[in-house]
């Protein structure tokens, strides 16, 4: 256990030595994984994707004094590299793989470190997404004004997502910026009329089905 029980996980470029550490991987080694992009094959039942996954030990930092070198666990993730121009029923001469290697201390076994990883890329998401929104006020040199944008971004999160998830399966999926252009920045006008407000949003308007999907489910029904 390292010192504070804190644990490493980082995608490392594919230079000289990683590629020569990934290719003294025997091929008996390698696991096949259901990989998350993947799809079934309609006529053979088959999961398209041949991703693998494989793990070799590795010195990092070799170029530094030994004192500063690092030694763990290189989990690669392969994934075949289809050709579309293929011709139908032609044969491949060899496969081409794309190598995804990661280096880690991670404690677990292979496949569920190798797993771990990429459910990192989810929170890289949200993290990028909030520094184009409330986090890129920070830092500020007033730690209530810190912990206020703070606050803010976690709310407006939450209810952008959940009015993203109201509005269809494309806005459940898309960016704050998205989200903001679409549901929030309405180019509408407010009327009154026989004490009502009225909504007026313009014709063709493309987002008026997520729109009306997401004032629907939100609203309270009308008082009889």
């Amino acid at each position: 256990m390292p010192e504070g029980g804190c644990r490493f996980s980082l995608t490392v470029r594919m230079n000289p030595h990683v590629a020569a550490a990934i290719s003294a991987i025997d091929q008996d080694e390698w696991t096949a994984i259901r990989y998350p992009d993947a799809f079934v094959d309609p006529d053979t039942g088959e999961l398209v994707s041949d991703a693998e996954v494989a793990e070799v030990q590795y010195t990092a930092f070799t170029g530094r004094k030994k004192a500063e070198h690092v030694t763990a666990r290189l989990i690669v993730r392969r994934v075949r590299r289809l050709n579309a121009q293929v011709a139908a029923g032609q044969g491949e001469l060899f496969t081409a793989w794309r190598y995804h290697p990661v280096f880690t201390d991670s404690p677990f076994e292979m496949l569920q470190a190798e797993l771990q990883h990429r459910q990192h890329a989810t929170i890289e998401q949200v993290i990028a997404d909030g520094k184009s929104a409330a986090l890129a006020h920070l830092p500020s040199g007033d730690f209530q004004a810190n912990a206020a944008w703070l606050t803010l971004r976690a709310i407006a999160h939450n209810l952008l997502r959940a009015a993203g998830a109201l509005a269809g399966t494309f806005h459940a999926k898309a960016m704050t910026a998205t989200l903001r252009a679409h549901l929030i920045h309405v180019p509408a006008r407010i009327a009154r009329t026989a004490r009502k407000l009225v909504l007026h949003l313009p014709k063709r308007w493309p987002w008026q089905h997520a729109f009306v999907d997401l004032f629907t489910a939100a609203h309270a029904p009308p008082a009889n």
